[in-house]
């Protein structure tokens, strides 16, 4: 088994090794994988963090030992929109969530690899009261498929990335997530912090968002937004009608 690290600002993780293959996720600078296969210029890995599978382009990746794999230090974030980092002279933009692996005395360290470290960070110990606070770093980021990063985010990608910050590994995808925690009898009963879901006409977890004060939720769709919630589900703002059917709440933390 070969390991790697993510040595770009964002990787596309796709279905099928070609760039003209649909972006299934992404992976952000410092996050670790196993490789799985290779083909020419890609390799198939599986991400450590949700243990989510897709092929990458190899040069955005550097290959570590598997001792290296096992001991990297991942427990601090970068914690602003854009952090910057300077590697050989040269800037390099971290998006929010980014992994700062063995972040010492302002050195980003894995591999062969040193580079300056300029931004701000954290260290995943967020409570859920900061969550409100937390969410709004990305509030009218675009809405992309398979977007994990200020860049362009879908919407389990944000509640995956936001509860990163709290030390919680939450699967990659909304239907995943969605059997996560504890079922809410009642939208009465949210608080900040807590997880929407809504389903389709045949029933299927289709989209997720994470429940704010005065009956408001935060969710990616068209950009990641504010909009009232109630039993019904999300009612958008622009258009006047509800956008998506409101199935279950869940409390994770």
């Amino acid at each position: 088994m070969k390991y790697a690290v993510c040595q770009v600002s964002v990787s596309p993780l796709r279905a099928e090794p070609s760039d003209r293959s649909e972006m299934v996720t992404q992976i952000l600078f410092g996050e670790k994988a196993e490789v799985l296969e290779t083909k020419k210029n890609w390799i198939k890995i599986k991400a450590d963090f949700d243990g989510y599978e897709g092929w990458a382009d190899q040069k955005q990746f550097l290959e570590i030992t598997e001792e290296e794999f096992n001991t990297l230090q991942n427990d601090k974030f970068a914690s602003e929109s854009f952090n910057l980092a300077v590697e050989n002279d040269m800037p390099l933009t971290l998006p929010m969530a980014a992994n700062l692996c063995n972040l010492n005395e302002g050195k980003i360290k894995f591999g062969n690899k040193e580079i300056e470290y300029l931004g701000e960070f954290h260290e995943g110990n967020f409570t859920k009261s900061d969550i409100p606070n937390l969410v709004s770093m990305y509030l009218n980021t675009p809405y992309l498929w398979g977007g994990k990063s200020v860049f362009g985010i879908d919407c389990s990608g944000f509640v995956q990335q936001v509860y990163k910050f709290c030390g919680v590994k939450l699967p990659r995808d909304a239907y995943q997530q969605a059997e996560i925690g504890e079922a809410l009898s009642f939208v009465e009963e949210a608080e900040p912090g807590d997880l929407a879901f809504f389903d389709n006409p045949e029933g299927r977890i289709i989209h997720v968002g994470i429940i704010l004060d005065e009956n408001k939720i935060i969710h990616s769709h068209g950009k990641v937004r504010i909009d009232p919630i109630d039993i019904t589900g999300i009612f958008n703002t622009d258009t006047q009608t509800y956008s998506h059917k409101l199935r279950v709440i869940r409390r994770i933390l």
